[in-house]
């Protein structure tokens, strides 16, 4: 199967052009909940692509206008690569979702595309997820505040945070999503530092809500006072070792999730996330 086979094709993906103004993504990522717009320039040529504007460019250079300058570069493959090349280039890289590029913007491949691709058995899938699961689990007590919990996801650097109990036992998920649905502006903040824009712009807050890892300043957010339990969800998916990456890629898809703790009999014993499916193929 090759990346032409999974992507979305350039037809249906939306872009931006230079010149332009960072105006001209906004749209894209508060009403639509894109995390990146894909930049293109038209020539005599014909288009060309540039580079993504991401809302991580956007919160890092509030005083920044010129789409020009907001366009960061980032890794590409060709529609003719196979899926389990872009597999590895995601894995390597870091990177959620691929422009497929031939001098012009031919689609996008995503992690998700990459995931249907494995769950509907167009590619690898028969490994077991115990070979692919991490053994790192990041953990958060049902009782801690859920602003301090946002700051162990933060520093972390993941996610996700699996709930455990008084006792140690697994009880539930908490995710970045969880929060951000929970989370407030504060109104009246004068300065918001360097790295977000003013209080005042109403993009502010909606492109703070989906840049990965680094998706919630807390200085001019507010967080729920309340524990972790009343925020998580308490009724999880789990699998076993035994289970296949096709078999776990299918409960992804159909529950929309990232990630499904694994368990050996009651004891969690490692986390499964959708790149790690990933490994199969690379």
């Amino acid at each position: 199967m090759n990346v032409a086979d999974a992507m979305t094709p350039r037809e249906d993906v939306v872009t931006v052009s230079v010149p332009g103004t960072r105006d001209d993504v906004l749209e894209y990522l508060q009403e639509r909940s894109f995390s990146s717009v894909p930049v293109i320039k038209e020539t005599d040529d014909g288009e060309q692509f540039r580079g993504i504007v991401s809302r991580d460019s956007l919160i890092n250079h509030p005083d920044e206008d010129q789409l020009a300058l907001l366009v960061e570069e980032v890794p590409t493959v060709a529609a003719d690569a196979t899926i389990e090349a872009v597999a590895r280039l995601i894995v390597e890289e870091g990177e959620r979702r691929i422009p497929v590029v031939d001098g012009r913007l031919e689609g996008i491949v995503t992690v998700t595309d990459v995931i249907r691709a494995i769950a509907e058995g167009a590619v690898e899938g028969d490994v077991s997820v115990g070979e692919l699961a991490r053994e790192d689990v990041n953990c958060v007590y049902t009782g801690t505040p859920l602003p301090v919990a946002e700051r162990e996801l933060a520093y972390a650097d993941v996610p996700y945070g699996v709930a455990l109990d008084d006792d140690g036992d697994l009880a539930g998920m908490l995710t970045e999503v969880d929060i951000i649905q929970v989370a407030e502006v504060v109104e009246g903040e004068a300065d918001t530092g360097e790295s977000i824009a003013n209080q005042d712009d109403e993009w502010m807050w909606e492109g703070i809500k989906a840049v990965g890892n680094s998706y919630m300043p807390t200085r001019n957010v507010e967080i729920p006072n309340a524990p972790v339990s009343e925020f998580m969800t308490a009724d999880l998916l789990t699998v076993g070792k035994r289970r296949t990456a096709r078999e776990v890629a299918q409960m992804m898809l159909n529950n929309d999730i990232e990630q499904i703790p694994l368990l050996s009999g009651d004891s969690l014993v490692g986390i499964v996330r959708d790149v790690d499916l990933l490994e199969a193929l690379v």
